[in-house]
């Protein structure tokens, strides 16, 4: 059953649905083709000039609300299913939910070069794209057979006992896994990525030969996990595993921030807070958050809600493909709650997943996430959606998906948005600065 909407709000629903598209209509399409330099590449959000997986058809504003809402929902009991070692991901109210990319990176496979917009994902591990004979992927695969420097792994690799369930087709290797609402069935193989000026030659990746589902993205998929196939396991020696990115603001211009691998040009000036590790997760990025202010009162959230735990997979992770921020339902009603008696007598009302907006100018508190060494209070735009029509204003978080056994607290993309996000897992500490993305 759909949700009720207050008809009275629609004009500002259908403005604020196409919120991500007519922001990217001022893209200078000069940037689309302006190469990667050095060791970093530019990050496009999915919806931008530059990317062509943007809507072709515009869609009503319903369709709109609750295919962000059901995307991001998706995401999360994804990533619910990573913690719980569940591999088959549930399927809500009936209806299938799909997950898909939110920001994508220009990388080059083989030689000669093939170029491919993969999503960036920082909680798998493995990169994949799909190759030519494909079926179940779209029209642009990578042609393994034209790529001189193209090799199948073998079976009796090391990598391939480092790939979920693997299995021999002949001498290759091959595997299966889940992703979202998907499955992928592919081959084990090398080849050289390059990655703006950096060759990266027998990078080890899945040569997709088979998907069902709507979740795989398209072109592939770029893993800076930390598990041992991730991109940074297998470019230690280039880039340390270090890396971070900046992600555009979905009120960005130019709609295109910039992913830095390495060590080099890294910020000086920046806040850092511990990376904390889960043998049993080990892909996923967790950080100790203590707290949540709303101006500057400290929430009453019980300590349990926000609290690392090792065996049940419980904390807080950061990731790059989750958009809203959701948070297990003690935190997030003692949040919502504070934030609500904050704003006073302003009038609430609903829209899709988000239950706090306001259909009147309003004065709004600040928000700060309170991590172990630091603390980072965010500008408005990364807590706050509008409509374009300035008339209906929304907490941008939610609580976590209920119908899973969820105990895991994201930080997403929006809360991240126009801040510089260093991973330094060789020093166990991700930091985190301002920064406006271009």
């Amino acid at each position: 059953m759909r949700p009720a909407f207050l008809h009275p709000l629609q004009a500002a629903l259908l403005a604020l649905s196409f919120l991500f598209l007519s922001l990217a209509q001022g893209l200078s399409l000069k940037s689309c083709t302006t190469p990667d330099q050095g060791s970093t590449l530019q990050v496009y959000h999915v919806y931008s000039q530059c990317s062509p997986f943007k809507p072709k058809t515009p869609l009503s504003w319903e369709e709109s609300v609750l295919q962000m809402q059901s995307k991001d929902e998706a995401r999360l009991l994804f990533l619910s299913s990573l913690v719980a070692g569940r591999s088959v991901v549930p399927v809500a109210s009936g209806r299938q939910i799909t997950q898909s990319p939110t920001y994508i990176v220009r990388v080059k496979v083989g030689t000669p070069a093939q170029t491919l917009l993969v999503a960036m994902d920082t909680s798998n591990d493995a990169g994949w794209v799909p190759c030519n004979g494909c079926v179940g992927c779209g029209s642009t695969v990578f042609e393994s057979t034209k790529s001189t420097t193209f090799k199948n792994v073998g079976c009796g690799s090391a990598q391939c006992q480092q790939v979920p369930g693997p299995s021999c087709l002949g001498s290759i290797c091959s595997f299966n896994l889940t992703y979202g609402g998907s499955t992928i069935a592919a081959n084990l193989s090398q080849d050289t990525i390059r990655l703006a000026a950096d060759p990266v030659p027998n990078y080890t990746f899945g040569c997709i030969q088979k998907a069902t589902g709507s979740s795989v993205p398209p072109q592939g998929l770029l893993g800076l996990g930390r598990g041992p196939l991730s991109l940074l396991s297998q470019t230690q020696n280039l880039y340390q595993s270090t890396f971070s990115y900046c992600l555009p603001s979905f009120r960005s211009l130019n709609f295109s921030g910039s992913l830095r691998l390495g060590p080099n040009s890294q910020p000086k000036n920046i806040k850092y807070t511990q990376l904390l590790r889960n043998p049993r997760r080990s892909s996923l990025y967790y950080v100790n958050l203590i707290g949540i202010k709303v101006g500057r009162r400290v929430v009453g959230i019980p300590a349990e809600a926000l609290a690392f735990n090792p065996t049940t997979g419980a904390g807080t992770v950061i990731d790059s493909g989750t958009v809203f921020t959701r948070l297990v339902q003690p935190a997030y009603i003692a949040v919502r709650d504070e934030f609500r008696r904050r704003m006073g007598n302003a009038v609430v009302s609903s829209l899709g997943g988000f239950d706090t907006c306001y259909t009147v100018p309003v004065t709004v508190p600040t928000l700060t996430f309170m991590f172990s060494g630091m603390n980072v209070t965010l500008p408005q735009d990364n807590f706050l959606i509008h409509s374009t029509a300035g008339s209906i204003t929304c907490l941008a978080m939610a609580e976590a998906p209920t119908n899973v056994n969820s105990v895991l607290n994201v930080i997403a993309n929006l809360q991240q948005q126009n801040h510089r996000i260093l991973f330094d897992v060789p020093n166990s500490r991700l930091g985190v600065a301002r920064e406006t993305c271009t």
